[in-house]
């Protein structure tokens, strides 16, 4: 096990600045050459501790800004109409890309990957689906799903 300092927060391991102990392996295969940890030394060190300080005041900023984000996202509504069956479930989905879409029409850029929907919605409802908007904050965007009957087949001619 050798140690390293992260430079950046990876999942499962630690936050940026940590100091931790991993194989050497993972250290020179994937921490280091995709610059997400330094080797320990006293420089680094100093180096990481002074990015430290500017990082907390910048992700204080970006937890404050999107708190904010939050607010607004919990008045937010979209809906979508599409076609469905008679016992309610829809022909289509509705999926993160379409919510995105929406809510980019209402004046909200949000990357799909950061709503949360587990699986696509496929029947009419209404739906409170998870949007990540920074690592500490999640808001709740509600969502409507209703249903557009498809047109009744005409008599056939005789």
């Amino acid at each position: 096990m050798i140690e390293v300092i992260l430079k950046e927060h990876v999942e499962h391991l630690g936050e940026r600045g940590d100091v931790v102990k991993v194989a050497p392996g993972y250290a020179r295969n994937y921490l280091l050459p995709r610059k997400l940890a330094l080797a320990v030394t006293a420089g680094n060190k100093k180096q990481i501790e002074h990015e430290k300080k500017a990082a907390a005041a910048k992700a204080a900023e970006e937890r404050a800004v999107a708190q904010a984000l939050a607010t607004r996202f919990a008045q937010t509504e979209v809906s979508f109409t599409r076609r469905a069956g008679d016992n309610s479930q829809l022909f289509g989905s509705v999926t993160s890309a379409d919510i995105a879409e929406a809510l980019a029409a209402q004046g909200f850029e949000v990357d799909r990957r950061k709503i949360q929907l587990a699986d696509p919605i496929k029947a009419v409802g209404e739906y409170a689906v998870p949007v990540r908007l920074h690592r500490e904050v999640t808001a709740q965007v509600k969502v409507h799903v209703g249903a557009e009957r498809a047109p009744s087949a005409p008599a056939p001619a005789q």
